[in-house]
């Protein structure tokens, strides 16, 4: 049961699911934050950071880097952990609303998706 919550936060990409959700946050009008990275691993700063974020507003939207992204941001030895795993860690914190997954090396196409109230 928890586990399939923590994974309906998770979408592979910015298609219709996170649209339909991003309506209905938009129809609620909550206020929505949005931030990204690679997470890679994982640390005390990260969950202080998005906690701080999603603070700022109702929903907090986190991009995430793909695998692909990582490396090509950081190198062949990156990333640490993978995408499923960095993606379900974030999506099983409670303040966590959704976790997207982005290949681009910036999450500006995503951003434009999300309109977030907060970036």
């Amino acid at each position: 049961m928890i586990h399939e919550r923590i994974e309906k936060k998770i979408f592979a990409d910015a298609g219709d699911e996170l649209s339909r959700l991003l309506a209905y946050w938009r129809f609620r009008s909550f206020r929505v934050v949005f931030t990204n990275g690679c997470f890679d691993v994982l640390h005390r700063g990260h969950a202080e950071y998005l906690a701080k974020a999603a603070s700022m507003g109702d929903v907090l939207v986190v991009g995430l880097n793909t695998d692909d992204s990582v490396r090509r941001l950081k190198g062949p030895s990156r990333p640490v952990n993978t995408q499923a795993n960095r993606a379900y860690l974030l999506a099983s914190m409670g303040f966590v609303s959704a976790v997207v997954l982005f290949d681009e090396d910036t999450p500006e196409n995503l951003i434009q998706i999300v309109r977030p109230s907060f970036l």
